[in-house]
């Protein structure tokens, strides 16, 4: 296993910022033709939105991203930030810090090289208020085209507690069969509402 060199943070802050440039364009200027839509096509603009060019994967919450920096996620106002950028989680009953870095993915050279690969992701858990519970259907994945993964525990390891203690950290890994290209990890924890997300890049050359 190795790390995925396509998730370079430098990378993701110079896409952001073009494409934040852009989006400000179309929202002076008005609609242009065309934009990638969720099956990786171009078609015409999110309706609602008036958001034309604007990765229909993306959450709309997404001009609010900010990285480098720690970010409160609530329920009303999710975290989104760049892969290996803590999130506070704070929810009515208990905040914890929760990172997410990856995935990773197998090494170069492999003689085929196809649409999809093994991704692998780190997750850390800490600094609870109080017990925070850990379930694995509330973590999933979304990439480029829409498509919804629900990753599992990777095998041989050992499997985390239900719960995050406070005063404890607990760190697990998990594992899914993605496209290659871009996607959002995120977590669900109170009610299947999402409270953070994490942007990554997949690439397998």
């Amino acid at each position: 296993m190795r790390a995925d060199r396509a998730h370079r943070p430098g990378l993701h802050r110079f896409q952001l910022a073009v494409l934040l440039a852009f989006v400000t364009a179309a929202v002076v200027t008005g609609p242009v033709a065309g934009e990638v839509g969720a099956t990786g096509t171009h078609g015409t603009r999110h309706e609602g939105s008036g958001l034309v060019g604007y990765p229909s994967f993306l959450p709309k919450g997404t001009l609010h991203m900010r990285t480098d920096a720690l970010l409160v996620g609530t329920a009303d106002r999710p975290a989104l930030t760049s892969e290996g950028d803590p999130v506070k989680v704070v929810t009515q009953h208990w905040s914890a810090q929760v990172t997410v870095r990856g995935p990773e993915v197998p090494g170069e050279g492999l003689p085929y090289r196809g649409p999809t690969t093994t991704c692998t992701w780190t997750v850390t858990l800490s600094k609870a208020t109080a017990p925070v519970p850990i379930t694995l259907s509330d973590f999933d994945s979304i990439d480029h085209f829409g498509n919804v993964y629900h990753p599992m525990f990777v095998s041989g390891q050992a499997p985390p507690p239900l719960l995050l203690e406070p005063g404890h950290t607990v760190t697990f890994e998990l594992r899914a069969v993605e496209a290659i290209g871009e996607g959002l990890m995120r977590w669900a924890p109170i009610g299947g509402h999402i409270v953070a997300k994490w942007d990554f890049i997949v690439e397998n050359d």
